[in-house]
């Protein structure tokens, strides 16, 4: 069985599925095989590393290689002073040594990072970035979901910063309207833009439970004042949160992922609404706003290239 050292191995672990690639290093990279299998999550943290080496098992019997170091993309980031998971919303992983433990039991070195940052990294590497900004060196991934995440890229490699935290716009202060967030404090982003935040604004407006995809239907008709209140509302806090991003980073391209980042409002008037926020005294704006290319295969690609 050969070493493949041409190939890189990606993990990507989520709350109920373990998913596996191996990607041949050319230009462009190349898919080699995917798999994916049950976390089985329920049966704790020592049962998940074990799921984790069966399916690299099962792959390297169906590539004919073995890894010699693997990337893993995980819910929640590894604290890089005690060595332990935290902020995971699988939470058997929360202060586990994930990764120290998987070193011991693969016997490879691993690479970890969240799966915001994964996402970011994928898409820069074999995403939408080579296609629209070929020369891009700072990319800011952006995740808009049930949660609401970042991860930051710089000349092809994660940013994960002296926390761990690097990319985390969703826990910045926005507006005191979102309420409580579960992280503890209030007014955070991700009480105000992600998905179940705005559904739940529509319904403080409406009295209606309402799903996002049928709010945006009412908002394209044209028939529901409190469908366009929260969909100006998105717009607005959008353009409010992203600008502290762009104030700091200043990146070349914001690439958007999650149920959220497929309104297509975002795209259309969401670079408008950042400008008006963004410390530029000539009044410009040229980072991009972009769609992701990959998909939900973001995760396990970026995981792959964090041994690269």
């Amino acid at each position: 069985m050969s070493n493949g050292n041409d190939l890189l191995w990606g993990i990507d672990l989520g709350g109920t599925k373990v998913e596996g690639v191996v990607i041949k290093q050319c230009n462009p990279p190349e898919v080699i095989f995917r798999k994916r299998i049950a976390s089985e999550s329920a049966k704790g943290y020592h049962h998940i590393m074990g799921r984790i080496r069966t399916l690299i098992n099962q792959i390297a019997e169906e590539v004919n290689a073995r890894p010699e170091a693997i990337g893993i993309g995980t819910p929640g980031t590894l604290d890089p002073h005690e060595g332990v998971m935290k902020n995971s919303n699988s939470t058997s992983l929360n202060q586990q040594p994930l990764k120290r433990d998987l070193e011991d039991l693969l016997g490879i070195p691993v690479k970890m990072a969240n799966d915001a940052n994964c996402f970011a990294l994928a898409e820069t590497r074999m995403g939408i970035v080579p296609e629209l900004m070929p020369d891009a060196r700072v990319v800011f991934g952006v995740i808009m979901g049930t949660g609401v995440g970042g991860g930051i890229v710089v000349d092809n490699k994660v940013i994960n910063g002296r926390q761990g935290i690097a990319g985390e716009w969703g826990h910045i202060f926005l507006d005191e309207s979102g309420g409580k967030c579960y992280c503890g404090k209030s007014g955070c982003v991700e009480t105000v833009l992600a998905g179940p935040s705005l559904e739940k604004y529509y319904h403080e407006q409406s009295g209606k439970n309402t799903s996002l995809k049928d709010i945006l239907t009412g908002y394209e008709d044209g028939t529901d004042p409190a469908a366009k209140k929260t969909m100006d509302r998105l717009i607005h806090y959008f353009g409010l949160g992203l600008s502290n991003v762009v104030n700091i980073l200043d990146p070349d391209i914001i690439v958007i992922g999650g149920g959220v980042g497929n309104i297509d409002l975002l795209y259309k008037d969401g670079p408008k609404a950042i400008k008006k926020h963004v410390f530029d005294t000539n009044k410009g704006f040229h980072t991009v706003i972009a769609k992701p290319k990959l998909g939900d295969s973001a995760g396990v690609f970026g995981a792959a290239f964090l041994v690269e």
